[in-house]
Order: structure tokens, then C-alpha cells, then sequence
């Protein structure tokens, strides 16, 4: 029961989640929540795991997940069934692609769906920077709340200094998984 909960969770996140790896972020939280698997703060565990490692992200998180679920088979189930529904989309528009090529109707509605996707990607982006950058639980209702108890400071300062390294203009030649591990190194180092 539970592969098969696996799967249709992950074919309904594939079947929806138009705009790649990043859009799959807010059905995961849902999924979250709703099955008990994980929590928000895993979330954010899975996307730095994910992000870290070679693959497409939703892939990464589908496999992920289904192997913390349900072991090698979960992770077989959950990944097929993030891809299914991709799968069956390009057979679909291989066999009929004629039509669809010149079609004012499927152009309507790929640019109804680009800020749908732009909003998914932004609000995942929002959740992650607030679970990683602001402690929510210790905001107290009085005005006794002080600034060192709200913001992770230390993860505020590594986002910073990466930032700042990325544009600096002989950084930028580098390539983008030095940043990656060196943000790793000094997470593990400074225990982010």
C-alpha cells in the first residue's frame, strides 16, 4: 500500500508541477504534511541534497523521499511515478506534434502557464530562505523579540559571502559546484 501511495503521490506532483525541479518544492511540502513522511525543515535538507548532487532536482527529491519511505523499491516507485506523467505528455506530443506545432491554443496556454510556474518557483524559493534564514519559532509576540534570536546569522553571513564571491568577477569563471561545496564545507564546518 504504501508503493502505491508512493507512486500516485509522485504522479500527481509530476503531473502538476510545470516548470521543473523547483516547482515540485511547494506539492512536497504538501505531501509533507499530509502523510507525515517528512517535515518542512527535511524539505530544506532535501533540496541542498538534491541540489548537491548530479540529476534533475524533482528526481533527486522523488528518489529521496521514496527511499526514505519505502527503501530501494520506494525510491524505484517514487521516481517513476514523478516521471510518468512526462513520459506520457511527450509520447502525446511526438505523435501529434504537427498539430501542435502551429496551434494558438497550446501557445495560449504555454504562456498561461509560464507565471504559474514563475510564482511556484518564487514561493519554494521564500520557504526555503525563510526555514533557512529566519527562526520563526522564537518571533514571541511581545516587542522583547530581539533581532539575534530571529535571523540565523551564521547562515545569513555564508549566503552573503557566497554571494558576494559569485559576482565577484574572477570567481565568476569558476564553476558553480565550487560554490556549492564550499557552502557544504563550511555548513558542516560552522554547523548551519
Amino acid at each position: 500500500m504504501t508503493y502505491l501511495r508512493l507512486f500516485f503521490e509522485f504522479f500527481y506532483t509530476g503531473l502538476f508541477s510545470v516548470g521543473g525541479g523547483l516547482a515540485t518544492i511547494p506539492f512536497l511540502q504538501d505531501m509533507g504534511e499530509r502523510n507525515g513522511w517528512f517535515d518542512a525543515m527535511d524539505v530544506a535538507n532535501m533540496i541542498a541534497v538534491s541540489e548537491s548532487t548530479p540529476g534533475p532536482l524533482g528526481v533527486n527529491m522523488a528518489s529521496y523521499v521514496g527511499f526514505d519511505v519505502g527503501g530501494a523499491l520506494g525510491c524505484i516507485v517514487a521516481t517513476l511515478g514523478l516521471i510518468t506523467p512526462s513520459v506520457i505528455v511527450i509520447l502525446l506530443v511526438a505523435r501529434f506534434l504537427q498539430r501542435f506545432r502551429s496551434s494558438q491554443l497550446v501557445d495560449g496556454v504555454f504562456y498561461g502557464l509560464r507565471p504559474a510556474s514563475a510564482g511556484l518557483i518564487a514561493a519554494a524559493g521564500l520557504e526555503v530562505a525563510q526555514k533557512s534564514l529566519v527562526f520563526m519559532d522564537h518571533l514571541l509576540p511581545e516587542w522583547r523579540t530581539l533581532l539575534t534570536d530571529f535571523f540565523h546569522w551564521k547562515a545569513i553571513i555564508l549566503f552573503v559571502l557566497v554571494f558576494v564571491l559569485y559576482r565577484y568577477t574572477p570567481l565568476k569563471k569558476l564553476h558553480p559546484i565550487v560554490f556549492i561545496a564550499a557552502s557544504a564545507v563550511l555548513g558542516a564546518v560552522f554547523q548551519l
